[in-house]
């Protein structure tokens, strides 16, 4: 399917899926499997074919990758040796950018001040920590292996290390979360000075433990409102750019990784359950890595669903997505949608009226206030 699809850039981004975890997270619905040492080695291996079959792609020898993010499950639990020769064969197989950004993310319990460092020495220059939460009641709720001791220590050994570019996660609508106790969070992790802030909201999704049994201590909408607010005013107290709805950074430190998928943009994917976006077409790769790993040893590419994005599909990816950020999306690709739906563009004049969303300057942003409302706002777009 990739041999016959041409992408449409010279530069692409590379998402390397890493499956493993000492510990899945009762909130987490991403593909994840147990950490055993066997199939660790196994992936691997397989991993090191799945890269090869794609740089043996008629076209990869005419693309560039500017960005490789890996991602997990949790990648931080690669020895460095391994994420070392991961990491090699990506740029003996393909054309790396000399400035590309190479993101790790890690979690603090299992990273220390020499693994950053070999991981700094391998070509990481990013990494992405995921504290989730200071407060150590709530963290062992959510299946954290860490402290919020650890995590400052976790913070201090990546600066240690001579990490410049370095991002927290934190989780808010936490159970038992009040606001009290979110605003010393953002207080303390902004404090630390880390170049780039992602802040998520809890979501009950299909495959978290969480979504099937739900969880008690929910705090209330208004609540979790508040908390939004506290941390985008906090942010941009201390000079952060809230570039998209959970993102924020100071000057020159998005994740420019990411900003290809909120500009539906193309890039590989490789791994267990991993997504790519190449020339038009959506992909998946399997998703269990026993299977992953038997159909690279049978010498395939481990594509497990692909579709041909019509070009309404398209157009509904780069509203919703490009809406995200802060940079909005071109106002002609809104008038087109609007253009067939005439109730449709009357609910666009209102979130309009009701300052959710501007048009200026031949783009269309939504503004704080839409970022809290935007998944409404896209289901209506959709």
């Amino acid at each position: 399917m990739l041999a016959g699809t041409e992408p449409c850039a010279a530069e692409l981004g590379l998402y390397i899926h890493v499956p493993f975890c000492a510990q899945r997270c009762h909130y987490c619905s991403f593909n994840t499997a147990p950490l055993d040492e066997g199939l660790l080695a196994r992936y691997l291996k397989s991993l090191a074919r799945e890269l090869d079959l794609l740089a043996e792609l008629p076209w990869a020898r005419r693309v560039r990758l500017a960005t490789v993010f890996l991602g997990g499950g949790t990648p931080s639990l690669l020895e460095p040796e391994d994420l070392a020769a991961m990491l090699d064969r990506v740029r003996r197989r393909f054309d790396l950018a000399a400035d590309a950004e190479v993101t790790i993310e890690c979690n603090p319990e299992s990273v220390t001040r020499t693994k950053l460092g070999a991981y700094r020495g391998a070509g990481v220059n990013r990494v992405s920590l995921g504290v989730q939460s200071l407060d150590d009641v709530v963290l062992p709720r959510l299946g954290r292996l860490h402290d919020a001791g650890g995590a400052r220590a976790a913070f201090e050994a990546a600066r240690e290390a001579g990490v410049t570019n370095l991002s927290v996660d934190l989780m808010y609508g936490l159970p038992t979360l009040d606001v009290a106790g979110w605003s010393a969070a953002v207080e303390t992790v902004l404090a630390w000075a880390p170049e780039h802030l992602s802040a998520y909201g809890l979501t009950l999704d299909g495959g978290s433990l969480w979504g099937a049994t739900g969880v008690a201590g929910l705090p209330a909408e208004d609540t979790v409102v508040e908390q939004y607010w506290l941390l985008a005013r906090a942010a941009a107290a201390r000079g952060f750019e809230h570039y998209e709805i959970s993102n924020y950074a100071r000057p020159g430190f998005r994740a420019r990784h990411n900003q290809i998928y909120w500009r539906a943009a193309e890039y590989l994917a490789a791994g267990p359950g991993a997504c790519g976006h190449v020339g038009g077409v959506r992909y998946a790769n399997v998703k269990a890595t026993p299977r992953y790993c038997e159909t690279l040893e049978a010498g395939a590419l481990p594509v497990d669903f692909h579709e041909a994005l019509t070009p309404g599909q398209r157009l509904a990816e780069r509203l919703i997505l490009g809406l995200r950020t802060a940079e909005g999306v071109a106002a002609a690709w809104l008038d087109e949608r609007l253009d067939a739906d005439a109730p449709l563009r009357r609910r666009v004049e209102t979130w309009r009226g009701e300052g959710l969303l501007t048009l200026a300057d031949g783009r269309a942003r939504l503004t704080e206030a839409g970022f809290l409302l935007s998944d409404a706002l896209f289901v209506e777009l959709l």
